[in-house]
């Protein structure tokens, strides 16, 4: 398993990916993949077995020294693998090197297994924000502070 940036030609395979991973309401268009892969302050990351991609972690640089962690998503038959852990550990990384000073993601209410994968990694459950997702559904905030 390697770690590379995200490509262009990467987009529709991500899509495809994101949709398998979270139910309507909760995955993203691939009007707002692409977006978010395009913007000159995100970062995206593709863990690939070539040649397959088995996940993808996209992170967005916000104000006030913050990463903020747009999705992350593992294909099922690469759960519990350590991909996730892959793709974390570059965001982690890259935002330490450029000086930021917390990371921050959002997790639906009900996805405990998610939960408890950043609760493991230092992340705390801060808040919640009701009627996130387009379905309506609540998602916990969690953060991690740098040292």
């Amino acid at each position: 398993m390697r770690l590379r940036p995200f490509r262009r030609g990467d987009l529709l395979t991500l899509y495809e990916i994101d949709q398998s991973c979270f139910a309507p309401g909760i995955s993203y268009t691939r009007q707002e993949l692409e977006d978010f892969t395009s913007h000159p302050l995100s970062q995206t990351w593709v863990a690939e077995e070539a040649p397959d991609i088995a996940g993808f972690l996209i992170a967005h640089r916000e104000p006030g020294r913050i990463l903020h962690i747009i999705t992350i998503d593992v294909l099922e038959a690469w759960r519990r693998r350590g991909v996730g852990s892959l793709l974390m550990d570059a965001a982690e990384q890259w935002a330490g090197g450029h000086g930021l000073g917390v990371i921050g993601l959002e997790t639906a209410e009900d996805n405990l297994v998610a939960q408890k994968f950043y609760a493991a990694r230092g992340y705390r459950k801060v808040g919640e924000i009701k009627h996130y997702y387009a379905d309506r559904s609540t998602a916990w905030v969690m953060v991690k502070e740098l040292v």
